[in-house]
């Protein structure tokens, strides 16, 4: 259900924004009021992402490149008159599905690029803005998988424990200010980053989820538009569960 309205006057950066989970919050963010960056590394999924969201503008970038995402944040703020009211970071990878005794070192070394040093780079670019303005809403995009681990999926799993901890430390580090950080840990999602994964992957991921089936782009995106609204005012430093009851705690 889309509510009119509820991010009208309203800035916000969406980091993979250009398909997947990422544009289906950019879509819902848009349909609900807000002017809309979004971030990605396509410029061409990022042209019709823009053109299905309306954003005022897009950045194609490497999020674990600091340097990119320096330049990002001053070109985004332009674009959206200096203000940022909204950061969901929804960018990641996989890596391979293989065990540990196996797993190329370079893969794990661009999953945690990406998926946690990437995020606390763009946390980390979006703090003072939000500072500036007395106000802001970032939302992580964890994974139940770093609750829980999968097997054959340790840098993802790992990278995904680790955005847990720094949500819950960006959060407490903020809750005097007006600025809630919060972190939604689904299981699987059918989307694009399926193509990542071997069959027998994602077999095993849906054998965990007690509903029995995996969760819609759209249960994502209701509870991600909740954390990113002024009505989240007194949760921080927390993880949500959209799970299907996999989630054990």
């Amino acid at each position: 259900m889309v509510f009119p309205g509820r991010f009208q006057g309203r800035t916000a950066i969406v980091t993979g924004g250009a398909s997947g989970i990422g544009l289906g919050i950019a879509t819902r963010l848009a349909a609900e009021g807000a002017r809309l960056c979004l971030w990605d590394l396509g410029e061409e999924a990022l042209s019709a992402a823009r053109r299905q969201t309306g954003a005022c503008a897009v950045q194609a970038l490497d999020i674990a490149d600091p340097a990119q995402v320096t330049q990002a944040m001053e070109e985004s703020l332009a674009a959206l008159d200096g203000r940022l009211d909204v950061l969901v970071c929804s960018a990641g990878i996989t890596g391979p599905n293989v065990t540990v005794r196996d797993y190329p070192v370079e893969a794990w070394q661009r999953v945690i690029d990406v998926n946690l040093n990437g995020l606390f780079y763009c946390n980390r670019a979006a703090v003072p803005a939000m500072e500036r303005n007395g106000y802001g809403r970032i939302v992580n995009i964890a994974s139940v998988a770093g609750k829980e681990g999968n097997p054959n999926a340790s840098a993802y799993s790992t990278s995904k424990a680790g955005v847990i901890g720094f949500t819950k430390s960006l959060g407490k580090e903020l809750a005097k200010s007006e600025i809630r950080v919060n972190c939604v840990t689904p299981a699987a999602v059918r989307t694009a980053i399926f193509d990542q994964m071997t069959q027998e992957h994602i077999d095993f991921m849906l054998s965990k989820i007690p509903i029995g089936r995996f969760g819609g782009i759209d249960e994502v995106t209701s509870l991600v538009c909740w954390l990113a609204s002024e009505e989240c005012s007194f949760s921080t430093g927390a993880a949500f569960d959209v799970s299907g009851g996999r989630a054990t705690y």
